[in-house]
């Protein structure tokens, strides 16, 4: 199934390079608040906060980050329809966006900016998130770093057999499967064919970042 036309491939496994001033800027908005938490009272102390804060729990360490910018909601609908529509033709499961709380292991609460679940997993209201074929990061200033060092490996270890990175300021996806130690840096075009699936996800993904970057003002 095509999600936009299609072009060539670019796939390139590579380190991304960092400066540390970039590091601390990107890193900066996220806020770690500074003692360790039981799931119980990540909660209850989650409940409490402003709306529209991001809390995720990883090791006992809380990080919270503030609401995201209008074009990072933007390209997470418009990939969320896309996702959706190739899931649901394909009867994989079903595609959620976040704000949603995702258990791959007690005390471990992520909230991806899209999910793909697999099919038969939510069957009841009491059911939560704790498999999942494909979790999808639109980076931010504000998440970056996180997205990339500190859950990146907390994916892999769980075997989810995609991650996606969606970086606007690169126009680039990062692609992680579980044993990869780079990622695939596409620029050109994303094809997925996951397990089940009797055709694949094609996303052009030049044509996406021109839809969903708007100019620089």
């Amino acid at each position: 199934m095509t999600a936009s036309s299609l072009c060539n491939v670019t796939m390139v496994h590579a380190y991304l390079p960092y400066s540390s001033r970039a590091e601390q800027i990107m890193s900066m908005p996220v806020s770690a608040i500074s003692r360790r938490f039981t799931e119980a009272e990540f909660y209850e102390e989650r409940d409490a906060a402003p709306y529209g804060e991001r809390w995720e729990l990883v090791d006992g360490e809380v990080l919270v980050t503030p609401a995201p910018h209008w074009n990072h909601q933007q390209t997470t609908l418009h990939l969320t329809i896309l996702l959706h529509d190739y899931v649901r033709a394909q009867s994989l499961g079903i595609t959620l966006p976040s704000p949603l709380d995702v258990r791959l292991e007690p005390g471990l609460v992520m909230q991806p900016d899209i999910v793909v679940v697999p099919a038969g997993h939510l069957r009841t209201m009491n059911d939560s998130v704790s498999k999942l074929l494909l979790a999808v990061e639109v980076i931010s200033r504000s998440s970056a770093r996180f997205d990339r060092v500190v859950k990146r490996p907390r994916y892999q270890r769980h075997r989810v057999s995609e991650y996606w990175i969606v970086d606007n300021a690169s126009q680039l996806i990062e692609r992680w499967q579980p044993d990869d130690e780079r990622p695939a840096i596409l620029t050109e075009q994303l094809t997925w064919l996951p397990l089940g699936a009797s055709e694949s996800f094609e996303l052009d993904v030049r044509a996406f970042f021109l839809e969903v970057v708007p100019p620089q003002s």
